[in-house]
C-alpha cells in the first residue's frame, strides 16, 4: 500500500520527467497494469519516463527506446522496434486451411517447422531468404492454402538481452 501511495504522490502532479527503479516489483498483476496504465497516459501527454527494470516484459511493454547495460557498460541501446528488426532471423508463423497436397516452396524458403494446428488447421514456421518479406511468402502460399493468420516471429526483449550480453562478454 505504501508503494501505492508514494506513486500516487509522485504522479499526482504530471511531472515532465519521472525516473522509477524497478517500479513493477512487489505489486500484484491487477495493481501493476494500474500503474502501467498510468505510465503510458503520463508519457502520451509528453512525460519523459525513465525506468530501470531486470523484466524484459515490462521493457516491451512500455518503452520506445531502451540502453541495455551489463557490468556498468552499455552494450546496446536505440529505437527498440529497430533492434527488435535487427535481431529478427526473417522467420514466419503462417496458419493455414489443410490442403490436400504437401506446401511446396522454393528451396530457398526453409520450412522450419509444420505441424497440425487442429483437423482442419495446420502451423507452417518459414524462414524467408534476405530480402524477401511476408508478401513472397503469401504470394507462393496464396495458390496452394486459404490463410488464416500469419505473424513475424521477431525475438524477445528476453533474448536479445542475453545475445547482447554474451556477445560483449
Amino acid at each position: 500500500m505504501q508503494q501505492k501511495v508514494q506513486f500516487i504522490v509522485t504522479v499526482l502532479h504530471e511531472p515532465d520527467l519521472l525516473i522509477f527503479d524497478e517500479p513493477f516489483s512487489g505489486f500484484d498483476p491487477v495493481n501493476a497494469t494500474l500503474l502501467k496504465n498510468e505510465i503510458l497516459s503520463l508519457r502520451d501527454k509528453g512525460a519523459t519516463v525513465i525506468f530501470s527494470t531486470h523484466n524484459m516484459s515490462s521493457v516491451e511493454e512500455l518503452c520506445d527506446d531502451i540502453a541495455l547495460i551489463n557490468k556498468s557498460r552499455v552494450v546496446l541501446s536505440g529505437n527498440m522496434s529497430a533492434i527488435r528488426r535487427s535481431y529478427s532471423s526473417n522467420q514466419f508463423e503462417v496458419v493455414t486451411r489443410k490442403g490436400t497436397q504437401p506446401v511446396s516452396l522454393p528451396s530457398e524458403f526453409h520450412v522450419v517447422q509444420l505441424q497440425s494446428k487442429s483437423a482442419d488447421e495446420e502451423c507452417l514456421k518459414v524462414t524467408v531468404p534476405e530480402g524477401a518479406d511476408a508478401n513472397a511468402l503469401l504470394a507462393l502460399l496464396l495458390p496452394q492454402r486459404t490463410i488464416v493468420s500469419i505473424k513475424e516471429l521477431l525475438p524477445s526483449m528476453n533474448d536479445i538481452f542475453i545475445k547482447a550480453v554474451n556477445d560483449a562478454d
